[in-house]
């Protein structure tokens, strides 16, 4: 009767442990991928503008927010080696779900309103570097050159960092949302913070869906 018992727990823990391979598996194969060609044929047009508008021609950010927020979607795109440099997460806002939450991580919504505490797509020029009460004490003025966002300033939305934000993707959770500006993590803002301190011409955040 033990042997009986002993192998019929054997048989159940076999089960068990292959029901969890499986779903593992399955988890990971539905996780969401980049469109890797489609920041390259962004990263094409920004290129365009920036000669355009005499803006910095080394490399620019581009913000993909039609990615889940809990995979990486901001990408510095180097303009002379045609490719990402450099990938990591960053929160949208929040408009009127709760803040520091994460419950648009993967239909977030978009306005140029001020108070609507929403992120706003489009354009923007990288501006002035100032210090922070967030974060690493960084943050760097945006100026949104459409009408989707020309109120960013008079709205406050900067680029900083937060600690709510993690340094590696965090999927299938999502990254803690703000009330509208883009946040990336304190590890990685002293990453980008050096890259822009040395631009020499104004450098291109385009935040686009």
């Amino acid at each position: 009767m033990k042997k009986k018992i002993v192998f019929l727990l054997f048989a159940v823990a076999v089960v068990a442990f292959g029901y969890n391979k499986i779903n593992y598996k399955s988890k990971s194969k539905n996780k969401p991928t980049v469109n890797v060609s489609r920041t390259e044929n962004k990263a094409k047009e920004a290129l365009t503008f920036c000669q355009k508008n005499n803006f910095n021609e080394d490399f620019c950010i581009l913000i993909d927010m039609s990615v889940h927020s809990g995979l990486n979607r901001f990408f510095v795109y180097d303009f002379k080696q045609n490719k990402i440099t450099h990938q990591m997460l960053v929160g949208h806002g929040c408009c009127n779900y709760p803040w520091s939450q994460d419950w648009s991580k993967d239909n977030p919504t978009f306005s140029n309103k001020d108070g609507s505490h929403c992120s706003a797509l489009g354009k923007y020029k990288i501006g002035q570097r100032a210090w922070s009460d967030w974060g690493i004490n960084v943050k760097y003025v945006l100026h949104g050159l459409e009408k989707t966002n020309n109120n960013a300033q008079s709205r406050y939305i900067v680029f900083h960092s937060w600690e709510k934000v993690a340094d590696k993707e965090v999927y299938p959770k999502g990254t803690p949302e703000g009330w509208g500006c883009p946040t990336i993590s304190n590890s990685n803002m002293k990453v980008i913070d050096p890259i822009l301190k040395k631009a020499k011409k104004p450098v291109l955040m385009w935040i686009y869906q």
